[in-house]
This record gives structure tokens, C-alpha cells and sequence, in this order.
């Protein structure tokens, strides 16, 4: 059986407020509530399209309670780290994260968790910016914050290792896959373009009942990352690697 889900990413009090109100106005058409990334601190210019909103929180609060669930996304999402190749999901090599030592994490969890908090919120959901982080991440998320779920890392179903639950992220489009799994579909609402936009629509049109929210989705609290993951995890990044990605 397959299952579909959605990460928004980059929201934040400058974000492009038309674009993200026409990803909402597409989502709520369809009855899909996806997971959604917000920046504590935000302090790169490349997320920073609109005047600040000083009715942000207010908004994301609105987002959360009609069911979209709410990710802590790094801390100022500044990739200061080229750490990236060597981390858990060595997607690029800039990283916010991976890279730096574990008190640096640390007080960057701490201090993005605290702004949640301050504006009304307990997230139990985090992913770095850039996809990238390390063992030192989930260290640091373990002992500042009760966060124990990464959306992030290539599978087809989730998993977990140690006492953290991963959902995999696996694409940045809508996409029919062959084969059952669990699939995230990642969009950044910021800079999306209008066939982007209207892509979207279509699939949704046509596969709006297999959509899932994060929160209805099964854990499998006690099941590990299964041979099959392992291996398509490897054929994922060899493939980026033969590309030149990084």
C-alpha cells in the first residue's frame, strides 16, 4: 500500500505570504495537512522574501490547529558547516549542522526550541536545513529538546534507530512510485513556480485519498531499517554522487 505525505519547508515571519497562502488554499481544497518546517531565528537572506510579519506565530498556530503538524527546522538556517557529505544524509556538503561540535548544536537546539515555546508550541517533529545533520544533531535534540522524530533520510517506509523515529523524505515533487511505501514529498512554497503550483493541483486531484498527515502515520516504533531500505538508501546516494551532487 502506498501513503503519501507533505513537507512545506522554510516558513518563517518573512516568508512570501502569496505563495504560501496558495500552497494553503491547494492543500486545504484537497483535505491534505502537511508537516511544516518553521526557522526559529531566521537569518538567510535567500528565505527572507516579504517584509516581516509580525502575525506569524499567530498563523502557524492557526496551521496547527487544523491539523498540520509543526517541525522545529534548524535554528537560523545559515549553513556555516561543509560537514554535510560526512553526516547521516549526506545530501549536500553545506550544512547547518553536520560538521560542528556538539555545544554549538547544542545551544542552537536550545535557543530554537525555547522560541517555539515562547510562542506556544512543544514540537515533536525536527529536520535540518539543507536535509543535513549528524550524530552530534541528535544528541544535541535529545538532551535540550523532547523532540524524537527526523523527517529526513532516504527509506520507503519509516524507522527506527536508537530512540528516534525517522520518516523518510525521498523527493521534492509529486511523483507516482511503483511500489508500496511511505513516501514525503518536500516542497519549498518560497520558490516554487506556477507549473510547480499547478503540478501539484494535478496530483493531488488524482491521489488525494492515499495523503496521510504525520501524525495519522504509522511509526513502526520497533521496527528497524529493513536490508531493502538500506540498499535503496545506498543506490539513492551512488546515483546523486554519478551526478555530481553535492
Amino acid at each position: 500500500m502506498k501513503k503519501y505525505l507533505i513537507r512545506l519547508d522554510d516558513a518563517c515571519p518573512y516568508m512570501d505570504r502569496e505563495k504560501w497562502q496558495r500552497m494553503e488554499d491547494i492543500l486545504d481544497k484537497y483535505g491534505v495537512k502537511p508537516l511544516v518546517g518553521i526557522i526559529p531565528a531566521n537569518a538567510d537572506p535567500k528565505t527572507m522574501i516579504d517584509p516581516e510579519d509580525v502575525g506569524f506565530w499567530e498563523k502557524a498556530l492557526f496551521w496547527e490547529k487544523k491539523g498540520w503538524s509543526i517541525a522545529l527546522h534548524g535554528y537560523d538556517h545559515v549553513c556555516i558547516s561543509d560537514g554535510g557529505m560526512s553526516g547521516l544524509n549526506p545530501f549536500w556538503k553545506r550544512s547547518e549542522f553536520a560538521g560542528l561540535p556538539l555545544e554549538q548544536q547544542r545551544d542552537k537546539i536550545k535557543k530554537g526550541y525555547d522560541i517555539f515555546k515562547e510562542n506556544g508550541f512543544e514540537p515533536k517533529y525536527f529536520f535540518a536545513p539543507s536535509h543535513t545533520f549528524d550524530d552530534n544533531t541528535l544528541v544535541a535534540l535529545r538532551e535540550e529538546t523532547p523532540i524524537r522524530i527526523i523527517s529526513d533520510t532516504i527509506a520507503l517506509v519509516p524507522y527506527k534507530k536508537g530512540d528516534f523515529t525517522f520518516i523518510p523524505q525521498i523527493s521534492g515533487h509529486c511523483v507516482e512510485f511503483p511500489f508500496p511505501g511511505e513516501y514525503t514529498f518536500c516542497f519549498h512554497p518560497n520558490i516554487m513556480s506556477d507549473d510547480a503550483y499547478t503540478n501539484l493541483e494535478s496530483f493531488l486531484k488524482e491521489h488525494a485519498e492515499e495523503f496521510v498527515s504525520f501524525d495519522e502515520l504509522e511509526r513502526y516504533e520497533n521496527k528497524s531499517r529493513r536490508l531493502v531500505d538500506i540498499l535503496f538508501s545506498w543506490v539513492f546516494f551512488r546515483y546523486r554522487k554519478l551526478r555530481g551532487l553535492s
